[in-house]
Parts: structure tokens; sequence; C-alpha cells
């Protein structure tokens, strides 16, 4: 008979210290599905808790919520989210869909600042969210760039990392 201290499982091969920097990727392909937006939330959500990083969760999830919104609302087609953990410990995420053009702030011109949206507007703050709150940002146009025969484009941003000594 087994006392209540002892178990015929044992959890130690389980228990094993994982390095935070350690890079990782997880990658979803979304339908073009409104409810795509809600997996990908999920996803970074259960992903990021997965790995210890819960203090960068609020700001990674509703960042790749706005881009994946976004490639939902402008394209006809599926999408694709890229979550990975680097080296450093920064975040990036990646969001792939079909439609080749760049909007700023992901067009590289730092100067071109996303507007405020007007008090009673229902949209326009998704990428105003991403130049608020991500350390860096961009965007690659995949393809010719001609409508229709490219491969769409790639957006991404960055949060987080090690800090050098200030």
């Amino acid at each position: 008979m087994l006392s209540k201290l002892e178990s015929p499982f044992s959890l130690e091969p389980f228990m094993v210290t994982v390095d935070p920097y350690q890079p990782w990727a997880y990658a979803l392909r979304l339908p073009h599905d409104p409810r795509a937006v809600r997996v990908a939330r999920m996803t970074v959500r259960a992903a990021l808790d997965g790995h210890g990083m819960q203090d960068a969760v609020d700001v990674v999830e509703l960042l790749t919520s706005e881009l994946v919104t976004n490639a939902y609302q402008h394209t006809k087609g599926p999408s694709s989210l890229r979550l990975t953990c680097l080296s450093d410990g920064r975040l990036r995420v990646g969001v792939w869909d079909s439609h080749p053009y760049i909007p700023a702030p992901f067009d590289g011109f730092s100067w071109d600042r996303v507007a405020l949206a007007p008090a009673g507007a229902e949209s326009g703050r998704g990428l105003r969210l991403v130049q608020e709150y991500a350390d860096s940002w961009g965007g690659w146009a995949l393809g010719d760039g001609v409508p229709g025969r490219g491969a769409g484009k790639l957006l991404w941003f960055e949060v987080g990392g090690r800090r050098g000594p200030a």
C-alpha cells in the first residue's frame, strides 16, 4: 500500500528547467473567418503562458489581434500567424496575408506616423497601437507586388527582450 506521500507516478522527468531565452516558434494557418481572430489570441496566450512569459501576454495578444483583424478585413483569403521567441528574449509576431499593400507604419518610413482616429470612429486604431506598444515593426511585400500575382505581405512587430545596462 502506498502512503499519501508516495506515488506510482513521478513527475521528475517532466520537471525540467528550461532556459526562458531558448528560441522557439509556433505557426498557425488561419482561414478567412471572423473567428480566426479569437483563435489567434487564444494561441498567443497559451504559447506565452506555457513559456512563462505572462508579462508580455496583454500587449502581444492585443497587437496580434489587430494584425489578424486587418488581414481578415482587407483580404478575401487565409492568413498565417507566426510567434517566435528570439535568443535574446524578444518576441516577434508575423502575420502574412494575400494582399501586397503594406500600410504605414510597416512600410519602413519612420516619419510616417499613423494619425489618431477620430473620437467617434469604430476603426482605425490598430496600426497606431502597434506604433505605441511595439519596440519595432516592419513589413515585406512578397512576390512582385502586382495585385493578384504576388504572394501577399508579411507584417511583423517585436516586443521585449533583454535590456542592456541603463
